[in-house]
Parts: C-alpha cells; sequence; structure tokens
C-alpha cells in the first residue's frame, strides 16, 4: 500500500523508500492527514524523513533521543542535531551557541572526556579553552557527519513535535517505528542500539523480541550524561570528535547546506 503524503522523499536512500511506506501504512490515516493540513508542527514535511539518507545497509547504531527541538531553526530530522548550531568552539571553549544547547553541550563534553582530552570533573569554558582543537571537528555539521559514517541512524522516539499533544504524537509513532525497526533487524541484526533518555528508552518494548546489544541511558540534557561510564565507554573508541578524511563526508555536508 503506497501512502500518499506531502513528504519529501528525495533526501531518502532508495533502500529505504520501500519500508518506510510500509511503515507509514501501519499507521493511522486520520492522524497523518491531519498531519498533511497543518504546518504547525516539526521538524515539517520537507525534513521528517532527513536520517534516511544513510543507507539501510550501512547502519551499525540506531540511536534514539526523544523528539525534535522545538525551534523550527534547529530541527532537521536528524536526533540531537541542533541546525541552528554552525561553530563548535571559540576562544573561550565553547561557542556560545553550544553553550545554550544544553544536549549539545553535554555530548561534547562527555565527547571530550572520551577522548581524554579533559578530565570528567573538570569540563568548565577555561578547561576546554586550553585543548589544541587543530585536529578536531570545527562545525556541527562535520561532527554529526562523523555520526553518519560511523552508522548511526538517528531517531528520535517521536518524530513529530507538535504543541498540545506530544503523548499522542508518541503513540501515533509506534506502528510505524515497530514495522520500520523490524524491516531493518531483518536486513541488519547485527546492530547496537542507544537509548538515550526516558522516552527513548519506550522503545525498547517495540524490539524486546530480539537478541539485541543496547545501552540505556539518561537524556544528555542531564549533567551525569558527561560521566556515564558506560557513555563514555561505548564512545571512547568511536573518535567522532577526530576529523575524518573522506570525500562522502564533504559531499553530505555539501548536500545539507543545499537542503
Amino acid at each position: 500500500m503506497t501512502i500518499d503524503l506531502p513528504f519529501n522523499l528525495k533526501v531518502v536512500d532508495s533502500s529505504w523508500t520501500k519500508y518506510l511506506q510500509k511503515s507509514l501504512a501501519k499507521m493511522d490515516p486520520s492522524y497523518l492527514k491531519q498531519l498533511a493540513a497543518s504546518s504547525h508542527w516539526l521538524p515539517g514535511p520537507d525534513k521528517i524523513f532527513n536520517a534516511f539518507s544513510l543507507p539501510l545497509n550501512k547502519v551499525n547504531y540506531v540511536l534514539f533521543g526523544e523528539s525534535p527541538y522545538p525551534r523550527r531553526e534547529s530541527a532537521n530530522g536528524y536526533a540531537f542535531w541542533d541546525a541552528s548550531v554552525k561553530e563548535l568552539w571559540s576562544p573561550t571553549g565553547l561557542s556560545k551557541k553550544v553553550n545554550r544547547a544544553t544536549s549539545l553541550r553535554n555530548i561534547l563534553k562527555m565527547l571530550l572526556v572520551a577522548e581524554g582530552l579533559i578530565n570528567e570533573n573538570l569540563t568548565g569554558q577555561e578547561t576546554i579553552a586550553k585543548i589544541n582543537k587543530h585536529s578536531l571537528v570545527q562545525t556541527n555539521d562535520e561532527l554529526f557527519t562523523n555520526f553518519i559514517q560511523h552508522g548511526f541512524l538517528l531517531l528520535n522516539a517521536t518524530p513529530v513535535l507538535q504543541s498540545d499533544k506530544p503523548q499522542r504524537d508518541a503513540n501515533a509513532w509506534y506502528p510505524f517505528i515497530k514495522e520500520l525497526l523490524d524491516s531493518l533487524l531483518q536486513k541488519r541484526p547485527q546492530i547496537k542500539f542507544i537509548l538515550l533518555g526516558r522516552i527513548a528508552h519506550t522503545i525498547d518494548h517495540l524490539i524486546n523480541n530480539y537478541k539485541l546489544d543496547k545501552l540505556y541511558a539518561e537524556h544528555p540534557y542531564n549533567l551525569s550524561f558527561i560521566s556515564n561510564q558506560k557513555v563514555l565507554a561505548f564512545f571512547r573508541p568511536l573518535h567522532l570528535l577526530r576529523v575524518i578524511e573522506n570525500r562522502h563526508g564533504q559531499a553530505f555536508i555539501s548536500q545539507r547546506e543545499s537542503i
């Protein structure tokens, strides 16, 4: 069954197309009709499926956040990627925009600790300012391109954010997510799930019939995320802050800038 909706599928890798259509067919048609008739939701029909630019056979991890950022300039269809943030660093440490983005700020501090560049007990601006950052990614686009090149599918447990009934949106999308994950796990049974935050943890009941490697942790807006030893152990060998010389990555950044 094909669902005729105004969602932008041009950004989706072709390996996902039939699975997205199949998953959408599991949803309540009246709910989808309401979305199609409204412009008051984030990230919007042009960006909702951006995360599926990663080919299905390249997925190594599924990282679940909670819901899109509540700002149109920030929500872009990828979990935790704040599209309004450009530069990561400043002479005083983290850039002003990073410092205002609590989750991103704590993710960066966690990655700095995992990289061995700062101590988990000394994560302030003065400490970060002293780091030699020449070999590190400089922008948010570069950071999240690193995530994607490592095979992270960056999803939100609730792909849509409306102002009135967030739990209604979460419930409406569960059939979609279950069908999608079932399809993905048939092709990629070895992938690892990273579930960050209370709402993301609710995804667990959709995949509890599989024997999967899962990492549960608090949402990154909690300070404890920076020093969570399970989180640090997982991210330490990935070196996500390091510059990756890869033409595909540069092409991806160019594509993101054109969207």
